[in-house]
Parts: structure tokens; C-alpha cells; sequence
């Protein structure tokens, strides 16, 4: 699975930074009582809602690699439509396009 532009040049350029992200990131995830696929499908709908798209394609690939189906990812993309409104439907197409990549 390919990173973003944007976090490849911070892991690049910033690796202190970047191994310290990495070391929370795992952490939280290390704590939380959802499956993978529910915390991918989770953490693709937090990205939606607050208009981060950058990170959708990633996280779609690793909830599909965990079984989620495309349904499944568009309903976490537009989970956050009746709170946030329509910014999470920017990410509706790069969520797709991810999604339908080979591999």
C-alpha cells in the first residue's frame, strides 16, 4: 500500500517525528477493543468527516485487505454526513478509486 505524497516526506524528513507518530499511532491502536476492520472502517470515516483525503486511500486498502467491502467503506465515508454535512462527499471518490485498484 502506497502512503501519501505529504506522509512520505514527513517520514523522510522528519524521522524523529515520524518514529514518535508511529509509536502513538500503535499504541491507540494497541488499546482500542475494535477489530481491525472496524478501526479501519473507523478511521476512514474520521478522515471523511474532517475533510483529511489524503490518508482515504491507505486506510481503504488496508479495511479492504481486512475484508471490508465497498459498501462497507462507502457507508464509513458518509457516516459522518448527518453531523459534518457534505464535506465528507469530497472523499467519496478517492475512497472509490482506492477501492478499486488492483491488489
Amino acid at each position: 500500500m502506497s502512503v501519501s505524497t505529504a506522509f512520505s516526506s514527513f517520514m523522510k524528513e522528519a524521522p524523529a517525528h515520524a518514529g514518535a507518530w508511529m509509536q502513538m499511532v500503535s499504541g491507540v491502536g494497541d488499546a482500542s477493543a475494535l477489530d481491525k476492520k472496524t478501526a479501519e472502517l473507523a478511521y476512514i470515516a474520521v478522515l471523511a468527516a474532517t475533510g483529511n483525503t489524503s490518508g482515504i486511500a491507505f486506510h481503504v486498502l488496508s479495511a479492504k485487505s481486512l475484508g471490508a467491502s465497498k459498501q462497507e467503506v462507502l457507508s464509513a465515508v458518509l457516516l459522518g454526513l448527518p453531523a459534518v454535512g457534505a464535506v465528507v462527499i469530497g472523499a467519496v471518490p478517492v475512497a472509490v478509486e482506492a477501492y478499486d485498484q488492483q491488489g
